[in-house]
């Protein structure tokens, strides 16, 4: 408590220096993951752009760990002025707050949200040897046998996801936990499993080259990676969305203004051609939808995952 007053503190005394334009220095970007996965891409690229686009020096810092918490309290903690952004996946503001209890922030209450950056379909894939070419074949295919599907770990994405298409499909399928996608893949492809949802990036290779088959995507609209892929919503589950997508926030208390600089600017380097190219090509659509609806969204999400993990008494131990 002391050092977020602190932090305002010293934040109002420079508050001058907003007027001789922003930012007035280095700003750095928290990627609160080990480098290489997908946020850690789109960091890197709004570093690039934002740099050539305000004249300035822009660094991304990794600082992973604690599901994700040390970044996040790292932006926290620092003075609220705008030179501390935060990057994050969609796990860190809606499903990291229902399952750890004991979450050291509250996103409400200690993060202002600035704009999505990217989004990623999830898509469900099968193991060859599986004898279903469709999703209405899977669910008819689970309700004479026992599939099992993979995830990334308790409390993934990947299985929040597999929990509502299990509870929306009214079937039974064994939950199989793994430390990360890869793990996982791999004893897909060995067929220890049968199903999976994954990112579209992570398993794309290998749709493409015929060791696991595509049988939907899960967001709402096709995906131009996959044209050819229904989604779920139009296979037999309307209304079935879920996605994997990354967000910029800063500290709540940084000024309206900075903010609101900082959403322009974000938006503005990410809508231009050759960003978009160059996040298309690591499997990520640009989704810049600004604050409002960046904060509607991680409500909006947060209450359908809760009764998701309800539902289907899902814990991390």
């Amino acid at each position: 408590m002391f050092g977020r007053v602190l932090a305002l503190l010293v934040t109002l005394a420079s508050l001058p220096a907003y007027g001789q334009g922003f930012p007035a220095r280095t700003v750095t970007i928290v990627s609160p993951y080990q480098a290489g996965g997908t946020s850690d891409i789109i960091a890197r690229l709004l570093a690039q752009a934002l740099s050539e686009h305000w004249g300035q020096k822009i660094i991304v810092e990794n600082r992973p760990g604690a599901n994700g918490t040390l970044g996040v309290n790292a932006v926290i903690n620092a003075p609220p002025d705008g030179h501390m952004l935060l990057a994050v996946a969609s796990s860190a503001l809606t499903l990291n707050p229902i399952f750890f209890r004991t979450l050291s922030y509250d996103v409400a209450r200690d993060l202002a949200p600035v704009t999505r950056t990217g989004s990623v379909a999830n898509v469900l894939v099968v193991n060859p040897a599986v004898p279903a070419k469709s999703v209405a074949e899977l669910i008819a295919l689970a309700k004479t046998k026992q599939l099992a599907y993979a995830s990334q770990g308790i409390g993934s994405n990947g299985q929040v996801t597999g929990e509502m298409f299990r509870l929306r499909a009214g079937i039974e399928l064994l939950h199989v936990p793994y430390k990360g996608s890869s793990p996982a893949v791999q004893d897909l492809l060995g067929g220890q499993v049968q199903l999976m949802f994954d990112n579209l990036p992570s398993v794309l290779p290998q749709i493409k080259g015929g060791n696991l088959r595509a049988l939907a995507v899960t967001t709402a609209e096709r995906s131009t990676l996959l044209p050819d892929v229904p989604s779920i919503a139009e296979s037999g589950l309307p209304g079935f969305d879920t996605s994997a997508w990354f967000a910029l926030l800063v500290a709540k208390a940084t000024p309206d203004a900075i903010r609101s600089d900082i959403e322009r600017a974000v938006v503005e380097v990410l809508g231009k051609v050759d960003s978009r190219a160059r996040l298309q090509a690591a499997g990520v659509e640009v989704a810049t939808d600004g604050g409002p609806a960046l904060a509607k969204r991680i409500e909006e999400e947060s209450r359908m995952w809760r009764e998701v993990i309800i539902k289907a008494n899902i814990k991390v131990e």
